[in-house]
């Protein structure tokens, strides 16, 4: 459960799957996000395919919005996650206790002004691109790992098992 004090929201830019989109909402639901907003025109699609096997789009808010940048949830840092050489690799980033994680698409990349306007840009290092799928569940599983390492007998989202 998501405490009121730490918590990762996911803003995923017009993405280009509703596949992926279906896997995103259930590492949401796996990992403990606290809303998934997107840009575009594409999602709709996504509530019609299998991948969001546990219907995690009836549990957890996901939300159609013009601009990412108008969504920022109280209190919550903007992560960027996007392949630049400015950016922070992932195995030594330290999660912020309020995330807003911002993917890009996966037929391109996020915006310039977007990714100016995050307090923080990462990078998963790989010997290839991964899709946005794969992507969130290593940002999210990053995170949960981190968070056992503070406090191995916390709750993965409460406020001792996150940085400040």
């Amino acid at each position: 459960m998501v405490s009121s004090s730490a918590f990762a929201s996911i803003g995923l830019v017009n993405p280009k799957s509703p596949e992926n989109v279906g896997s995103v909402l259930r590492a949401a639901g796996c990992y403990g996000a606290s809303s998934v907003f997107y840009t575009g025109e594409r999602y709709y699609r996504a509530s019609r395919y299998v991948t969001d096997t546990k219907k995690m789009h009836t549990r957890i808010p996901t939300l159609g919005v013009d601009d990412l940048r108008e969504v920022l949830p109280k209190g919550a840092t903007p992560v960027a996650i996007e392949l630049l050489r400015s950016a922070k690799p992932l195995p030594a980033f330290v999660h912020p206790k309020k995330a807003f994680y911002i993917f890009g698409p996966e037929d391109g990349s996020i915006d310039k002004k977007l990714v100016n306007w995050c307090q923080e840009v990462v990078y998963i290092p790989t010997q290839g691109c991964m899709n946005l799928a794969a992507t969130v569940n290593v940002v999210l599983y990053d995170r949960f790992c981190k968070q056992a390492m503070v406090n191995p007998y916390a709750d993965m989202w409460t406020e001792q098992a996150v940085s400040s």
